[in-house]
């Protein structure tokens, strides 16, 4: 669990006690409150110690934290510790200037989504934070991405993104590109990504055995469906993704070591973009960067290549260097 997780359980502890008016906290009970309440969110919390408490306390009193009127009482050699006013409690008290400021951003970040449907509570919230915070008083853009809400197809996120929560199967009408009329099938849906602007959706055809992407621009209908939603071909898709670039996946591929060569132009954008994940220097002189990756091949890996150029040749294996080169070739005849 992350230190901030811990740090807002050790304020809140901390908050409880300093209201209770009923019992005495010697900063011993202040430690132990914080260490059952770790302990009870997280059982392999190691606790914390009394330098972490005392900082915690200056925090909780500082204005960059939440400006506590906080007491420290003498009883004998020993004090105890309490809020002046048994009302105050932190989760009353309006933003401090670091976190109004961290919403802020956030906001203004998240305000550039508001095309896309799954954002329409980005629509709702914006207007009540403007109120406090003047996020509209900026007069001019701080942030754009790569987004085209003019997409066909997005309206269809949000009920996929629903089906895909509640474990929903759904009847799909779909017209790929080759085939003018519509078909409609049973489809289980497991995963949404976005790559190169374009929209797809993962998961379980009926009338297939492996995983299918169908692109969002290509879908007709949505309705759902009474089928039991069907999880056979459910996988980690972080791991999924792992192996490729892109969004396609050939079932009847293996991994492959791909060797590339880039100009001394091109070098310094392949090394602060990489490829892929496994990408690794082989050699990176006058000549130019020799690299490699290791991913199963596939259409999308073919286009980016293409898409640098003589800047970039491919090395080795042979095949994709055959590859490449009949598609180069057959781009020629078209000039």
């Amino acid at each position: 669990m992350s230190t901030n997780k811990h740090a807002i359980i050790r304020y809140q502890s901390l908050d409880r006690c300093f209201k209770n008016t009923g019992k005495r906290y010697y900063i011993e009970d202040l430690l132990e409150a914080c260490n059952n309440a770790l302990f009870e969110f997280d059982p392999n919390s190691v606790g914390i110690k009394k330098r972490q408490l005392y900082d915690d306390i200056r925090f909780m009193e500082s204005s960059q934290g939440f400006s506590i009127p906080l007491e420290k009482i003498k009883d004998g050699r020993r004090a105890y510790y309490q809020y002046k006013d048994p009302s105050f409690s932190i989760n009353n008290q309006p933003l401090n200037p670091t976190e109004a400021e961290q919403l802020k951003s956030a906001m203004l970040v998240l305000g550039r989504f508001k095309g896309l449907p799954q954002f329409e509570w980005v629509n709702e919230l914006l207007p009540k934070l403007d109120q406090t915070f003047k996020l509209s008083n900026q007069n001019q853009e701080i942030i754009s991405f790569d987004n085209n809400n003019y997409l066909v197809g997005i309206d269809y996120i949000t009920p996929l993104f629903s089906a895909i929560q509640n474990n929903q199967a759904l009847k799909i009408g779909y017209q790929s590109f080759n085939n003018p009329e519509t078909q409609y099938f049973i489809f289980h849906p497991y995963h949404l990504k976005q790559y190169n602007n374009r929209w797809f959706v993962f998961g379980k055809h009926d009338d297939y055995n492996n995983m299918t992407n169908l692109a969002l621009d290509r879908l007709k209908q949505i309705t759902q469906s009474s089928k039991h939603y069907d999880t056979s071909q459910m996988v980690n898709f972080e791991d999924y993704f792992d192996d490729i670039i892109g969004v396609t996946k050939p079932h009847d591929k293996p991994l492959v070591k791909i060797e590339f060569h880039a100009k001394p132009a091109l070098a310094p954008y392949i090394k602060t973009k990489p490829f892929h994940g496994s990408q690794k220097k082989v050699k990176d002189d006058e000549t130019g960067y020799t690299f490699s990756i290791v991913v199963v091949p596939n259409y999308e890996l073919e286009k980016l290549i293409l898409s640098l150029g003589e800047d970039l040749r491919v090395m080795k294996p042979t095949f994709i260097k055959e590859t490449i080169k009949k598609r180069v070739e057959q781009q020629y005849k078209n000039y």
